[in-house]
């Protein structure tokens, strides 16, 4: 039996003042803490025994009750040993229950994940996006697989989610399932939703997510240069669904809005701002905050060809916009028709407009985290990288003032 546990049969104060006999109870302490049981028995605080606690004399009262708690006492070091074999966080009132045969309900990795994805599903549009709800069926999918991998087990106690649990998952991830180290942490980010769940219904009494802090790997966000944007912009495509797909591209890399806000956003959202031009007010959907965004010129020629286009007078929409899926793959034709060779996709206009558009031109860094709709400016602060171009601009003027000199 672990030293932490200790085990005592003590008396306590009879409710009967006249009672000539206390109620004998034993007593599980685990760290401190502690929980106890009536043992059903009693004895006169006279023939009580405290440091051994047992009766004293060789009567066959005293005889009796000592060879029973006796043998209560095998039985509850057995309980403790039991418990321990299993791998379970040990409690005092877990012992107590055990002990008594008070079944506690059992919860489980998997049917609290289960549980917290069905709730997280009846909320899809409400208060999560389905976008959101897919990461974290991902991670319950890898987290089968691990348990299974790991211990030939299709669940798991809650309580045996330990720091050694989440560095064995953090492996996994990364060796058998080859994620890379960012995905694998933002995998672990979302099991750590379920964790805190466990803990703050008393399922789980340790948080092993104490001292596992791994680090993340910076990722170089890739954006179009000036002559790039321009050799798209310049391009006419024999295709109409291409110069249909650039110019949605286009207002996007203008705008810094991401695909699923381009795709929503209405003409009511166009307004006239304090300066009096054009501005766009839209709330992201990913985070639900407010974006504000001047609208600039060729943001405005965009929006200005397709003022007319039946779809967007049918539904309201400022711009006829397809599948992310297809506009991807028409994407990838665009890049090689203008011989850009970078994985062309939407969302690297949302990158475009941060670097090539606004910081790299002096915009303040406060202004574009306003405007991409950023709750934290740290977020901005990725794609803070000063282009090439730029630093040749810095050094000409610098190299011009040198020559005056």
């Amino acid at each position: 039996m672990s030293a932490r546990t200790t085990l005592l049969f003590h008396l306590r104060k009879p409710k009967a003042l006249t009672a000539n006999e206390s109620p004998v109870y034993l007593r599980f302490t685990v760290e401190g803490k502690q929980a106890e049981t009536s043992t059903g028995r009693s004895c006169n605080p006279d023939s009580w025994n405290k440091r051994l606690g047992r009766a004293y004399g060789n009567s066959e009262a005293a005889r009796s009750l000592n060879f029973f708690l006796d043998t209560l006492e095998a039985r509850a070091k057995d309980v403790v040993r039991l418990t321990e074999m299993q791998g379970e966080v040990i409690t005092a009132e877990t012992l107590r229950n055990r002990l008594i045969g008070k079944v506690e309900k059992s919860r489980s990795i998997i049917s609290v994940f289960e549980d917290h994805n069905k709730r997280m599903r009846s909320l899809v549009g409400q208060d999560f996006e389905k976008s959101t709800l897919q990461k974290y069926e991902t991670c319950l999918m890898h987290l089968k697989d691990f348990l299974l991998w790991k211990y030939k087990a299709k669940d798991l106690a809650v309580k045996q989610i330990t720091f050694e649990f989440l560095n064995d998952f953090d492996y996994y991830l990364r060796s058998i399932r080859k994620c890379g180290s960012n995905s694998t942490i933002k995998y672990l980010k979302n099991f750590g939703k379920i964790v805190r769940l466990c803990i703050g219904n008393g399922w789980l009494t340790v948080n092993p997510y104490i001292n596992y802090k791994p680090k993340t790997t910076r990722v170089n966000r890739i954006a179009l240069t000036n002559e790039e944007l321009a050799r798209i912009a310049d391009k006419e495509f024999p295709v109409g669904r291409l110069n249909g797909v650039k110019d949605i591209f286009l207002f996007s890399c203008y705008t810094g809005l991401a695909y699923v806000d381009v795709r929503k956003l209405k003409r009511s959202e166009l307004i006239r701002g304090v300066d009096g031009e054009l501005w766009i007010m839209t709330s992201r959907q990913k985070t639900d905050t407010l974006s504000r965004i001047p609208v600039l010129p060729p943001a405005k020629a965009v929006l200005d060809k397709y003022e007319d286009h039946p779809e967007c007078c049918n539904t309201g929409h400022v711009l006829p916009v397809m599948s992310n899926q297809k506009m991807n793959a028409y994407l990838k034709e665009i890049a090689d028709l203008c011989r850009i060779d970078k994985p062309l996709t939407f969302h690297i206009a949302r990158h475009t407009f941060a670097t090539t558009i606004t910081l790299n031109n002096g915009v303040p860094i406060e202004s574009v985290a306003k405007m991409m709709g950023h709750t934290n400016i740290k977020t901005t602060q990725i794609y803070a990288k000063v282009l090439d171009e730029k630093i040749g601009r810095d050094m000409a003027a610098l190299r011009e003032r040198l020559s005056v000199g």
